[in-house]
């Protein structure tokens, strides 16, 4: 199972390397996934609890990340894109009947508008808040870019400087007044656009995915030192922008070179601690837990470790922190961010 651009996902290979939760009784919010049914690859509902039960993770909530799947198939272009909203909310009605277990998936729903429309997305975004009940909490439009185009995946490639574009702000600017927030995607080379985003907009909730995107194939290859030493100046410039928070994963891409696929059996969880350790921890520091949250990027990362492995790891990284400060970064920053509630 695998996509464009994505890692494969090898279930012998997985099952390889199971581990046993670590501390299952901490509630956890699962702040990024996707769900989609892609030629030969199905990640639905069926398949995501399925990796949440066989983890033994106390997975209360989860949210929901624009992944472009279920669109309408006909209407207006522009409004197709609620298509997906609308599935994402079915899922959470089927969750929250409680017939499936405790997890309340896609407790909180990202979806996508392109803003490059923009003060003409107001009805767009109507039309996702409708369709998504009180479940509905933003957007993401990608903009991922680089001038090594074999780091671009052509579902979310977006062209160079479009965070500075007009029609975009104009179109970003319709998410405010509605308590909308921003999950942003894109290469760390483009931390700065970011920033420079955030400053225009600082009423605006922006959500950095994948720590920032740290890219470590094609140009970036054999740069380790000097990429971390760039990304993370970067990040401590951003997290001075009080309305952005960072969701802490996505480390197991294609894109990050870290070659966890490469081995015989899956990586520890104690491999990936260590090998995160200073993107992790540079996070924290810069933005503080109250403006961190962890993520699985599920199925995304699935092609290099296992659900309950990658949420092992992010237990191993908080080991000797305070009970407040890990409550905080496994659920109380997604709960207050993207305004839902866990069972504890």
């Amino acid at each position: 199972m695998s996509g464009p651009n994505y890692l494969p996902v090898r279930p012998d290979w997985l099952a390889a390397g199971r581990e046993e939760p670590l501390r299952p009784e901490l509630p956890i919010i699962d702040a990024h996934h996707h769900l989609w049914d892609r030629p030969g690859w199905r990640y639905l509902f069926e398949e995501y609890l399925a990796d949440i039960r066989d983890s033994g993770h106390a997975v209360q909530a989860t949210i929901y990340m624009q992944a472009q799947a279920m669109y309408r198939a006909d209407g207006p272009a522009a409004f197709r894109v609620v298509g997906e909203t609308e599935f994402a909310n079915g899922v959470a009605a089927m969750a929250a009947s409680g017939l499936y277990g405790p997890t309340r998936v896609c407790a909180g729903i990202i979806g996508h508008v392109d803003l490059r429309a923009g003060a003409a997305v107001a009805d767009v975004l109507e039309d996702h808040i409708r369709a998504g009940g009180d479940r509905f909490r933003g957007v993401r439009h990608l903009t991922t870019w680089d001038a090594d185009a074999s780091l671009m995946n052509p579902l979310s490639a977006g062209p160079p400087g479009l965070l500075a574009d007009g029609a975009f702000r104009a179109g970003f600017a319709c998410l405010a007044p509605r308590n909308l927030g921003y999950d942003a995607w894109l290469f760390h080379p483009q931390l700065g656009e970011l920033t420079d985003l955030a400053r225009a907009f600082p009423a605006t909730t922006i959500i950095l995915n994948h720590c920032g995107g740290v890219l470590g194939i094609g140009a970036y290859a054999g740069r380790r030192d000097v990429v971390f030493a760039n990304w993370a100046k970067a990040i401590r410039t951003l997290a001075e922008c009080p309305n952005v928070v960072v969701k802490l994963g996505g480390l197991g891409m294609r894109i990050n070179g870290f070659g966890f696929e490469a081995g015989a059996v899956p990586p520890s969880s104690e491999d990936l601690a260590q090998t995160w350790r200073p993107y992790i921890e540079t996070c924290i520091d810069a933005f503080g837990p109250a403006r961190c949250m962890f993520e699985s990027n599920f199925p995304v990362d699935k092609g290099s470790y296992g659900y309950g492995t990658v949420w092992n790891a992010f237990k191993r990284l908080t080991i000797h922190a305070g009970e407040e400060e890990v409550a905080t970064l496994f659920s109380g920053t997604a709960a207050r961010i993207y305004a839902v509630a866990t069972n504890s």
